[in-house]
């Protein structure tokens, strides 16, 4: 057990945004830090790190919690785990006290799965420089591939011996049952025989770590020429280890990839372990499969930037492609290096050195989407039929891009290359854009069969999800006359909210990288900063819908209100994006006077309506300070309530300074 004084210790050095930096990119906005969340898919960021709190949250998905919380649920650590790991990182000592036989039995089996994965890893590492064989024949590989030992140890690579049973025995000995090695499947247990045998024997051993460097499972190469053996073998399915939500060497790129805001993606493990050699050190591979949904989203934790790399032939060519669709549904910036016909990222690395492959790098890189188009144009030639499908098949890749500039550029630049009229092409996107809507709508909409078995996941990207029609109902909410300040803030949100403006339009500051966002990103970003709510019930159901579906990643259409579940919410929303006034043409036509809009001033209204809102939360709280200060006699409370009033005319003052208002 870890002392109270030393946790305390661990709490006090342990900087919340420093360690969840480490498994997101974040970017600082304001006193807080922002990022995509961990804990759900979503492309806008919903994700706030508070460091005078030191604390996080999800307006998204709803999780929070502090730093040790964050590593429990992230790394699925036990609550010592996650201190041991705060210790390790901050170098503070911890001095733990014996565990008892009883204690150590109480131990989770996931914890035990993590805990003879390391000690294999520690085997196969100690036999690769240790053992006669290990160094004959699982050295001997690695220097043969060109890796030194410096990256050798950083990857913790090693050997597996060529006996049916030694890991296996060697583990047993050290307190390991055979139910754990079976589940890691570092064990293969025969069922009619009972006979055990090691999964990984006679092979080289590289050892596939979470992102904050735990061991998960194995990928094993063999080394014989038996025309039977599987060249590789990786670990089975796990508590702990997911192939399909795992990428290869993350663990060492992670810093690389956030920093060079680019990360390489690569086919197999010895192309990582040589772009690392080569100082490439962002790149990563998928474990044994094709590129998921789940590896793409671990990628953009960190960057929204990829370049594929892919051999050359015919086969890497075709991988590439399969690629797209899944990268850009995710909403990736995606790009491509080809490498000549027979050459991958490791063969080219040993050929011609470090440098020689940072400069193919940089000057072969080529759009995704302009790449595919003309391979595919050069396939089918003069075919018209051929050209036809190539047209379709272009406007449904372009249709996955999420934003809209970029959409257009896509579109302009390969109706040029396929020498049709842009037009055409911008219908075509059009059509595959509302298709997808369609059928992510209908898959949302339609009842689900729960006789039948669960539909195989389709190759094809998933489409965001289209927020089903609700059935109208009677509200059960009983609202008074809102206010004003609130009304327009919900106002905003429903005729405004999909506008993007610059961040500096309403912070007054601007950043090296002038970021534009929405005004519904802006005004609920705002309000959960300062843990602002609507005291209308009808103001706070529109708010938490925009909050959700921005969460999620989603634009909201606030047509959606007009067949809205909550009568009360309906009617009001309606109201609200019902044009009630409008400026008369004779204020120009005949005297020649032109009148701003509220879109000509939209900038400053939404600053001024955030900053109203507040002095109107502001007001609230005076108030109940001094309900709450007739009602108490207690002389330490009224003390307290005192002191709150004085900070909140403070504060009361400086939001009628921001709006240029002098308040006595």
């Amino acid at each position: 057990m870890i002392d109270q004084e030393t946790i305390q210790r661990i709490m006090d050095a342990a900087r919340i945004e420093e360690v969840i930096g480490d498994f997101v990119s974040l970017k600082k906005r304001g006193a807080n830090h922002i990022g995509c969340c961990p804990f759900h898919n979503e492309k806008t960021p919903s994700f706030y790190v508070s460091p005078s709190k030191g604390i996080f949250k999800c307006f998204g998905c709803g999780e929070a919690g502090d730093v040790v919380g964050f590593l429990k649920k992230h790394e699925h650590f036990t609550y010592p785990e996650a201190l041991q790991y705060l210790a390790r990182k901050y170098n503070i000592e911890i001095h733990e006290e014996e565990q008892t036989q009883e204690q150590k039995e109480r131990q989770s089996e996931r914890d035990a799965l993590f805990h003879v994965s390391e000690f294999a890893q520690k085997y196969f590492a100690d036999l690769l420089y240790n053992d006669e064989m290990g160094r004959a024949v699982g050295l001997s590989y690695f220097h043969s591939r060109g890796l030194s030992d410096e990256v050798i140890k950083a990857f913790g690579l090693g050997y597996c011996l060529d006996e049916w049973s030694a890991f296996t025995e060697h583990a047993r000995k050290n307190g390991y049952s055979d139910a754990v090695l079976e589940k890691t499947g570092l064990t293969i247990f025969k069922e009619d025989t009972k006979k055990s045998y090691d999964r990984f024997r006679g092979r080289v051993m590289f050892p596939i770590y979470s992102i904050s460097g735990r061991v998960l499972g194995f990928s094993g190469r063999v080394l014989s020429s038996e025309k039977q053996a599987a060249k590789y073998v990786n670990s089975p399915d796990s508590d702990i280890y997911n192939k399909s939500r795992i990428l290869y060497g993350l663990f060492q790129a992670r810093s690389a990839i956030a920093k060079a805001n680019k990360c390489y993606l690569v086919e197999g493990n010895i192309d990582v372990i040589s772009m690392y050699q080569s100082g490439v050190e962002n790149t990563v591979a998928s474990c044994g499969t094709s590129l998921t949904t789940e590896q793409i989203r671990l990628i953009k934790r960190y960057t929204p930037n990829v370049t594929v790399l892919y051999d050359g032939d015919a086969a890497g060519i075709k991988a590439a492609l399969r690629a797209v669709n899944l990268l850009f549904a995710e909403g990736m910036h995606v790009r491509v290096v080809l490498f000549p016909d027979g050459e991958d990222p490791d063969s080219y690395a040993q050929k011609y050195g470090s440098t020689k492959l940072q400069e193919y790098l940089a000057t072969h890189e080529d759009n995704f989407i302009m790449y595919k188009t003309r391979v595919q144009l050069d396939a089918v030639k003069g075919d018209p039929i051929r050209r036809a499908e190539l047209l379709k098949e272009t406007a449904q890749t372009i249709a996955l891009v999420a934003d809209m500039m970029e959409r257009q550029e896509y579109i302009r630049q390969c109706a040029y290359l396929l020498s049709v009229n842009e037009d055409a092409l911008t219908s075509e996107v059009a059509k595959a854009i509302n298709a997808n809507r369609l059928k992510a709508y209908e898959q949302q909409t339609s009842p689900q069969q729960p006789s039948q078995p669960a539909p195989q996941q389709s190759a094809q990207p998933a489409v965001p999800e289209a927020p089903a029609t609700p059935v109208p109902q009677e509200s059960t909410l009983r609202p008074g006359k809102v206010d004003v300040r609130e009304k327009h803030l919900v106002s905003l949100l429903l005729n405004y909210g999909n506008v993007r403006i610059p961040e500096s339009a309403i912070t007054g500051e601007k950043s090296e990288e002038e970021r534009e966002f929405s005004i519904a990103q802006i005004i609920i970003g705002d309000l959960w900063n300062d843990e602002l709510t609507f005291s209308d019930p009808r103001c706070q159901a529109i708010y938490e819908y925009f909050d959700r579906e921005i969460a999620a990643g989603r634009e909201v259409d606030p047509t959606i209100f007009i067949a809205f579940p909550d009568e009360a919410v309906r009617d009001f929303a309606i109201g609200l994006m019902v044009e009630t006034w409008k400026i008369s043409d004779s204020w120009w036509d005949k005297k020649k006077i032109s009148v701003p809009t509220i879109e000509d001033n939209l900038r400053q209204d939404v600053r001024e309506t955030i900053l109203s809102f507040k002095e109107k939360c502001v007001d609230d709280r005076i108030e109940e300070n001094a309900r709450r200060f007739r009602e108490v006699s207690d002389d330490a409370e009224l003390q307290r309530l005192l002191k709150e009033k004085y900070q909140l005319v403070v504060l009361r003052r400086q939001l009628g300074a921001a709006l240029h208002r002098v308040i006595n």
